[in-house]
């Protein structure tokens, strides 16, 4: 398979939020057939859902160069979540670490287990904001538009 440029976001709201994402990005960069190219600054957001009084976020966006396939490379990016100690009781519940496949090339997928592009990421200001630092020019598989575009939206 030719290797696909691929976008992750990440987030933390538990613990050593800086220090949980620098373990998921080390982790990212040991996959096979796997590397990672740039991240964003990190920045912190309010969570968005959840339980009320949730701690902020931390977030950020990972690109990375794979020939993993989309369905492998979420796999590996649960695996990783699961590794770190990552549960899953409650929908937008605090979490320890979040990784997304929020592109993956141009391609658009939708299926039982996944979706791309994500389905939120256009209406999230925690993933546009530091995708737009480090792929200002990036459009949006599905929508078209850019990142930037996609965010001064968001201002409106």
């Amino acid at each position: 398979m030719p290797s696909v440029i691929a976008y992750i976001a990440v987030g933390a709201n538990l613990g050593d939020r800086e220090a949980s994402i620098r373990n998921a990005v080390q982790q990212l960069n040991l996959l096979p057939q796997t590397r990672v190219l740039r991240q964003s600054t990190l920045l912190p957001f309010p969570a968005v859902g959840g339980p009320a009084n949730s701690p902020d976020f931390l977030n950020g966006v990972i690109e990375i160069e794979t020939t993993l396939d989309a369905h492998d490379l979420l796999h590996r990016l649960l695996e990783i979540e699961r590794s770190m100690g990552r549960t899953r009781r409650e929908k937008w519940e605090p979490r320890v670490i979040d990784l997304d496949i929020i592109l993956y090339g141009d391609q658009i997928n939708s299926d039982d287990d996944l979706v791309i592009p994500h389905p939120l990421m256009h209406t999230r200001r925690f993933v546009l904001e530091p995708l737009a630092e480090i792929a200002p020019n990036l459009r949006h598989s599905k929508l078209g538009e850019t990142i930037p575009a996609l965010l001064n939206r968001l201002s409106e």
